[in-house]
């Protein structure tokens, strides 16, 4: 073998792995999951809504556990939203709000949103529930599955940058040019 050949070859082997180590430094991406159900599945009864003034809110309301992982290095909090896209007949409900959630938090235990957290301001406090805390599905009867959307978004507010109590849409024009990623988890529900 020659030395230009050697030399080629020696060349070639390199750069490939530095060209594999690029391809490693790629960022991986901001994600989302759930031990209380998979992606898209079906919710048990047990994270459906309870509420004694709607018969469709006969779960027992606990809300879901959430991991994140991944946020964009120039993140300083961590908002959360639940819709239903399919409630109201198509117009979408709003079921949960929360946000200025500190970096450091980047999991929810099973049951932990059912009450009042110094880590986490809630939003829309006219989802049904005090304070607005989590409301877990509600579909009328003999509808098909509704589609339960809760999205974690990674923000460069600070934690103590918004005001309690805000709506889901006036926390979406207060985040305009804020979020610098999101994802989703989706469960599905129906009696």
């Amino acid at each position: 073998m020659s030395i230009r050949i050697l030399i080629a070859a020696l060349l070639g082997a390199a750069l490939f792995a530095a060209a594999g180590q690029a391809a490693d430094m790629k960022p991986k991406p901001f994600t989302v999951t759930s031990s209380s159900w998979k992606d898209n599945a079906m919710v048990a009864r047990k994270y459906a809504g309870n509420l004694a003034s709607n018969p469709n809110c006969d779960g027992q309301n606990v809300s879901p556990q959430l991991s994140w992982s991944n946020a964009p290095p120039a993140t300083k909090s961590f908002a959360i939203v639940m819709i239903d896209p399919d409630g109201a007949n198509g117009q979408g409900s709003v079921h949960w709000v929360a946000y200025d959630i500190p970096t450091a938090k980047t999991s929810l235990k099973e049951g932990e949103v059912n009450a009042p957290s110094p880590d986490i301001v809630l939003g829309d406090p006219n989802n049904g529930m005090p304070n607005g805390l989590y409301r877990g599905p509600c579909p009328p009867r003999g509808q098909r599955p509704h589609h339960y959307v809760i999205t974690v978004i990674a923000t460069d507010l600070a934690p103590d940058a918004l005001q309690p109590g805000l709506s889901r849409d006036a926390f979406l024009a207060a985040l305009k040019g804020h979020a610098l990623a999101s994802s989703s988890h989706i469960g599905r529900y129906a009696h």
